[in-house]
């Protein structure tokens, strides 16, 4: 029986997944986590062979809460899901140590084999992603500007165009203000932008926040 922790805070959509894997007489749905603090507590606490994240959540955004999965259960396979797109998220997801990424969207279909395709060993990426990747692969356009951020100056871009100050970027960070205005420096730097207004308008253009 594979053991499962679900990690999302709406209900609904905690619900909806449990009534996905009920349909398999293979797993379980052992707990259920509301945000990024009682994940880890939920861990430290519960045996589970897959743990379902998802990317935003209250407080830590699930980049965040996957730095500290990999630190504290690295062998633990963690599904991201997500609705943004795949080719803005899932990449950076598998670069840090997710064993997969799924679009809520696509949920109901590919789910149950995605859970099996971790739980295995394997990585699950839909056919679609696979498709993009073996693209990139071959593809000689360059990357857009956004990849060549690091993970946490990504956390920040994310987190400034959804419109908080750098006090509270700083406090859900975990980090310093000054430090969340290098990365802020950076980012206008390595997307060559001036401004905020700027950082928005690249935002919303690439799909990068609700």
């Amino acid at each position: 029986m594979i053991k499962i922790i679900i990690a999302d805070d709406h209900p609904v959509v905690r619900e909806g997944l449990k009534q996905i894997i009920s349909q398999s007489k293979e797993m379980i749905v052992v707990d259920e986590a509301f945000d990024g603090s009682e994940v880890l507590e939920k861990l430290d606490k519960i045996e589970c062979d897959v743990l379902m994240l998802d990317f935003e959540m209250p407080g830590r955004d699930g980049f965040d809460v996957l730095k500290d999965i990999q630190r504290l259960r690295p062998e633990l396979p963690v599904l991201m899901l997500s609705v943004h797109p795949e080719d803005q998220i899932a990449l950076r997801a598998l670069r840090m140590g997710a064993a997969g990424y799924l679009n809520k969207v696509a949920a109901p279909k590919e789910l149950v084999n995605a859970i099996k395709k971790i739980y295995s060993g394997g990585k699950y990426v839909s056919s679609s992603l696979a498709e993009k990747l073996v693209i990139g692969l071959t593809s000689k356009e360059p990357e857009a500007p956004h990849e060549k951020l690091s993970d946490r100056e990504f956390q920040t871009l994310r987190l400034i165009v959804s419109g908080k100050d750098v006090e509270e970027i700083a406090e859900e960070m975990f980090i310093s203000v000054k430090t969340v205005r290098t990365y802020r420096d950076r980012i206008l730097e390595k997307l060559n932008m001036k401004n905020n207004v700027e950082l928005t308008h690249y935002a919303i253009k690439h799909k990068l926040f609700d």
